[in-house]
């Protein structure tokens, strides 16, 4: 139920940002990482038993990460469990647009 007094707030892109969680550019990058974790399983048209053989984890532990349970997981092992998924994994440093402090992103 809406009524007049409800005020409706554009978010960012980020959404660990809207919630003010600390490290929020961390957490949407290793969302992002996950995110193509779980396309390139999706294409391949692994069961889970089958990806997780592949990226050296257990069943329940590939189904708690699809699911979003990534915070025990660090920006260097997602990017590892691309390579196990047959990713060339490219970090490129170059000066920023602007004065202002640097930004995370993945491009694929």
């Amino acid at each position: 139920m809406t009524t007049d007094e409800d005020d409706v707030e554009r978010g960012s892109d980020n959404v660990f940002a809207d919630l003010r969680l600390q490290d929020a550019e961390a957490h949407m990058l290793k969302a992002e990482l996950v995110t193509q974790i779980d396309a390139i399983i999706r294409r391949r048209g692994l069961k889970q038993v089958e990806a997780a053989k592949l990226l050296g984890l257990s069943q329940p532990d590939v189904s708690r990460l699809l699911r979003g349970s990534f915070r025990e997981y660090s920006m260097e092992r997602l990017l590892r469990l691309l390579t196990a998924l047959g990713r060339d994994v490219n970090i490129v440093i170059r000066e920023g647009r602007s004065e202002r402090q640097g930004r995370l992103r993945i491009e694929a």
